[in-house]
């Protein structure tokens, strides 16, 4: 019998997590893993991996073939649809604290497109050799050129077969054109909504009248398009983060039963306004924190509110192919499908990789619409989008569900060769990770109502929680 090898993760003092380069997983005592790294298995420690799928007697069995299909399963990232950026201004009517972008003033000039720019944005989408697209308008405020959007819209809809947009506004704008054109049914809608009305006005407007507009407007947009077409964020400053309890009130306010949790991101104007956030201590301990209270608030009240991330990484762990978050997808490879087009034109691999841009640490643009893309940068810049011959994450259990993100280590470090284990990233998703593994394997009855609902299962299968003897 040959085993595949096995990658292992010591969840605390007893037991350890296990998993191979497919994903397979499953818990077991220390004792195993003692056993396994002296290959001293006992009969009853090989049956197990024979009967799970860890070990073939030879090349070519249904075992060892079983195994290849599963790892190539995780390995293809398969084509999809589009997923383009669109930033067509970078004038923004806030002035968070927090800005990741360096938004321009409202009344600054020269961050717009111009319409020679807009004919070129229009002439790469019709470039690009797909039928399905998802365009999403960030800025800046993108509904200070609402005329640009429809014109992209109006393209796009007549050009692919299958097109949807993603609209990131703050909302504190809301008038008949705004209303018209997120009425489309091809159109979404994402907003932050911080927390409480002290929190969303100390981080965000500054002005309490500024964010009672804010809310009536997410009101009025819920009740015209349903909350099935609305997402919302809050973005945590970690140094006064908002209490748990008091956060997922405000989003049950508005009927939303999903959140993502982002802590203050290392960029733009964020980088002056709060230094901490480029090592964001404290993080994982609130996330911890506020994951446990929310286990505890939907068991209470019968409602299944997600946290997004944990959400998807879970759902990560559990089925290949569900590659639509980038931040996770591996490889990730930069391509002109999955790009970002700023207000000058330029293009970039990611969002962040233009924040960096905009405070000149470094250029990471990978064209830009008068000129065309640079093949010559896109194979420059590729290896650091795979985790998969990474010297550390190949040692990782959760490689197969993991990525990669050289930008935020730039944006950190000032380096993409951080070792693995030492830059944000990897210390985020370990902690996620692991998270999500406790509650798999977790037998508090409140844990397992909200894991069903996030999974959309009526209980949770023991085929899920594999345990070694």
């Amino acid at each position: 019998m040959r085993i595949w090898p096995l990658r292992f993760r010591d969840l605390d003092d007893r037991r350890t997590l296990l998993a191979d380069e497919s994903g397979a997983y499953f818990m077991a005592e220390s004792g195993f893993v003692d056993r396994y790294a002296r290959d001293a298995l006992t009969p009853s420690d090989q049956q197990f991996l024979r009967d799970k799928g860890y070990s073939f007697e030879q090349t070519g069995d249904l075992a060892h073939t079983a195994f290849l299909t599963r790892w190539s399963r995780r390995q293809h990232v398969g084509d999809g649809p589009a997923y383009v950026i669109l930033i067509p201004t970078l004038r923004c009517d806030l002035q968070c604290s927090y800005c990741q972008v360096s938004r321009a003033p409202l009344s600054a000039r020269g961050f717009d497109w111009g319409d020679e720019t807009l004919q070129k944005v229009l002439a790469f989408l019709d470039g690009l050799p797909v039928e399905e697209i998802q365009i999403e308008f960030q800025g800046g405020e993108p509904f200070l050129r609402l005329d640009l959007m429809e014109t992209v819209a109006v393209f796009a809809r007549r050009r692919f077969r299958r097109v949807s947009f993603v609209v990131c506004t703050n909302l504190q704008t809301l008038n008949e054109n705004t209303r018209a054109f997120l009425g489309h049914d091809d159109v979404l809608i994402s907003t932050s909504l911080d927390g409480p009305r002290q929190t969303h006005t100390q981080n965000r407007t500054g002005n309490g009248a500024l964010t009672e507009a804010f809310y009536q407007n997410l009101r009025k947009v819920i009740d015209m398009v349903g909350v099935g077409r609305v997402s919302a964020l809050p973005t945590i400053d970690i140094d006064n983060p908002p209490e748990p309890e008091a956060l997922i009130a405000a989003y049950e306010a508005f009927g939303l039963t999903s959140l993502y949790l982002r802590p203050i991101n290392y960029q733009g104007f964020a980088r002056k306004s709060h230094l901490t956030a480029r090592t964001s201590v404290g993080w994982h301990g609130y996330y911890r924190s506020f994951i446990n209270k929310l286990i505890a608030r939907n068991a209470q009240t019968g409602s299944a509110m997600e946290e997004f991330y944990l959400a998807h990484c879970l759902r990560r762990i559990l089925a290949p192919g569900l590659d639509n978050h980038t931040d996770l997808r591996n490889p990730n490879v930069p391509t002109g499908a999955n790009a970002v087009i700023d207000f000058d034109g330029q293009i970039y691999p990611s969002d962040e990789a233009r924040m960096l841009a905009r405070i000149r640490q470094i250029d990471l643009s990978i064209g830009n619409v008068m000129n065309g893309l640079d093949h010559e940068k896109l194979t420059l810049l590729a290896p650091g989008h795979i985790n998969s011959f990474d010297p550390d994450c190949i040692h990782c259990p959760y490689q197969p569900f993991c990525g990669t993100d050289p930008v935020d280590d730039l944006s950190r470090s000032g380096r993409v060769d951080v070792p693995r284990q030492e830059s944000w990233f990897c210390q985020r998703h370990l902690a996620v990770f692991d998270l999500a593994m406790e509650l798999l394997y977790s037998e508090d009855p409140d844990v397992e109502f909200s894991l069903c609902r996030w999974l959309g299962l009526e209980r949770l299968p023991a085929a899920l929680r594999p345990v070694a003897p």
